[in-house]
């Protein structure tokens, strides 16, 4: 219903139900949920903000939730998808971790790091992986020219690149990345092993 709200942050506050932003625009104060990374972020009271958001619609009740980064607010809604996987739940992994860290962790099926999150046992990261993995690598999160900077990208790389701009990767990392990994890689039509690779090695 709301792609996104853009006003004046006029109030922050936590309590024993979460973080939240109070904004407001044209003198209505909306009440947002945020994550902790999120409500720790520079932004000050007083400041413009736009927030992506996610309505959340119950029996007796309808709320906000708010993301600085569209992508954030994106893979808080593949996470709420997994069965088990509720608001305060999704919210804590993206308190913990930033959707470039949660991605990689779950394509490199490091479910362990999952449970650093408050609340998420290993059944239930192992799951989380399991049901957003493939998802992940096959969501077309940007759209990518078929030549990127000076190498041609084959389907494979397309896909690879469009999840690495979605993490925030500028085309000068990409593209030295590839220059490193593509000659390493044994199936270089394989958008898996791509990623995972280059994954690796930004995080060098």
């Amino acid at each position: 219903m709301f792609e996104y709200i853009k006003g004046i942050l006029t109030d922050k506050y936590t309590s024993a139900t979460g973080f939240y932003y109070i904004t407001d625009i044209n003198g209505l104060g909306y009440k947002l949920e945020v994550s902790e990374l999120d409500y720790n972020s520079s932004i000050e009271i007083g400041s413009e903000i736009k927030l992506y958001t996610k309505l959340l619609h119950k029996e007796d009740s309808m709320s906000l939730c708010g993301f600085i980064k569209k992508e954030t607010r994106d893979i808080f809604v593949y996470l709420t998808s997994v069965s088990g996987v509720g608001t305060k739940m999704a919210l804590a992994l993206l308190g913990k971790f930033d959707a470039c860290e949660l991605i990689s962790i779950v394509i490199n099926e490091e479910y362990k790091e999952l449970t650093l999150a408050k609340g998420v046992g290993t059944k239930l990261a192992q799951k989380i992986v399991l049901e957003l993995r493939d998802k992940l690598i096959k969501a077309n999160l940007n759209i990518v020219p078929a030549k990127f900077s000076d190498i041609e990208l084959t389907q494979a790389s397309q896909e690879t690149t469009s999840i690495l701009l979605s993490l925030g990767y500028s085309e000068d990392e990409i593209n030295t990345a590839y220059k490193v990994v593509l000659p390493k890689c044994s199936n270089k039509d394989d958008s898996e092993e791509l990623l995972r690779e280059t994954l690796k090695y930004l995080s060098m």
